[in-house]
C-alpha cells in the first residue's frame, strides 16, 4: 500500500505518538481521521495541519464505548468515501502494585477493580471494537487491502506496578496474531508495534534522576523518538507481505 493512498483512523491522535502518526501521515498525502477525547487536541491540529498535501478529519471517540466507535468508523468512511487503515493508539495509564504495605501504617494497599477495568476497557476492549466495526466495514464493501496496526508496549512482557497496562498490551499482541489469521482471506493485514521509552510528554514528565535510571536499562541508552515509531508504521504500511507480527522498537531493551 502507497501512503497517499491511505483513509486511515487514527485513534489518540490528539496527542503523543498518535498526534505525531497523524501528523506524518497527512504531511505524506494521507487521509487521517485523528479519534481522541481531547477536543482542543483535536483542534488544534487542525490548525496545524490546515495547508498540508492530505485531508484531516477529528472525531471526539472514547475508544471504549461500542456506540462512539460504530459512529467513527462510519463517519470516517464518510468523510474519506472509503477507508482501508486503522491505528489503534488509543491507551491509558493507571499504574500501581497489585498489593503492597503502606510503610506508615502497615494497612495493605491493592490495586482497585476500577483501575484494572479503565486500562483494560481503552488499551484492549477498544482495539477490540474498533477492529471489530473496522473490518466488518472492509469486508461489506469489499475494500482490499487494508490494514490494521495495533499500538502495544514493550510490558506485554510484564512490567513491575503496570498488572492492567501488561495485561492488555500482551493481549493485543495476541488477539494482533488472532486476527491477522481470520482476516487474511479478507484482504486485511494486522500487525503490531512494541515501543520501548519514547519521547512523549509522559516521559518527559518524569523527574530526571529517574528517567536516567530507567534509561540506563536500554542497550541504546536513550529513549526513542515518536519518528522512530512512525518509521514503523511506514514499514507495516508499505509492506503488503507482513502481518500477525509484532516489531519491537525498544532500543534493544527486551534482548
Amino acid at each position: 500500500m502507497n501512503i497517499q493512498d491511505l483513509k486511515i483512523i487514527v485513534t489518540g491522535g490528539a496527542s503523543g505518538m498518535g498526534r505525531h502518526f497523524s501528523t506524518r501521515l497527512v504531511e505524506m498525502g494521507a487521509s487521517v481521521a485523528a479519534a481522541d477525547l481531547n477536543e482542543d487536541g483535536l483542534a488544534s491540529l487542525t490548525e496545524e495541519l490546515a495547508d498540508a498535501p492530505g485531508q484531516l478529519a477529528t472525531f471526539t471517540t472514547n475508544v471504549a464505548s461500542e456506540e462512539d466507535v460504530v459512529a467513527l468508523i462510519n463517519g470516517a468512511y464518510d468523510a474519506f468515501g472509503g477507508l482501508n487503515g486503522l491505528i489503534n493508539n488509543a491507551g491509558i495509564f493507571r499504574d500501581g502494585l497489585l498489593v503492597k504495605r503502606d510503610r506508615e501504617t502497615g494497612a495493605i494497599r491493592k490495586m482497585s477493580l476500577k483501575q484494572w477495568q479503565q486500562v483494560i476497557d481503552v488499551d484492549l476492549t477498544g482495539p477490540f471494537l474498533c477492529t471489530r466495526e473496522f473490518a466488518a466495514k472492509m469486508i461489506e464493501t469489499g475494500t482490499n487491502p487494508s490494514v490494521v496496526i495495533n499500538i502495544s508496549s514493550v510490558s506485554r512482557h510484564g512490567n513491575m506496578g503496570q498488572s492492567n497496562y501488561s495485561a492488555a498490551k500482551a493481549g493485543l499482541v495476541a488477539d494482533t496474531k488472532l486476527w491477522a489469521n481470520e482476516l487474511a482471506r479478507h484482504g486485511v493485514r494486522v500487525a503490531a508495534i512494541a515501543p520501548g521509552f519514547i519521547d512523549t510528554p509522559i516521559l518527559q514528565g518524569m523527574r530526571p534522576e529517574m528517567l536516567e535510571k530507567i534509561l540506563k536499562g536500554v542497550p541504546m541508552r536513550r529513549a526513542g523518538s515518536t519518528e522512530e515509531i512512525f518509521r514503523g508504521v511506514q514499514f507495516i504500511v508499505e509492506c503488503d507481505y507482513f502481518t500477525g507480527k509484532c516489531l519491537d522498537i525498544d532500543g534493544g531493551l527486551t534482548l
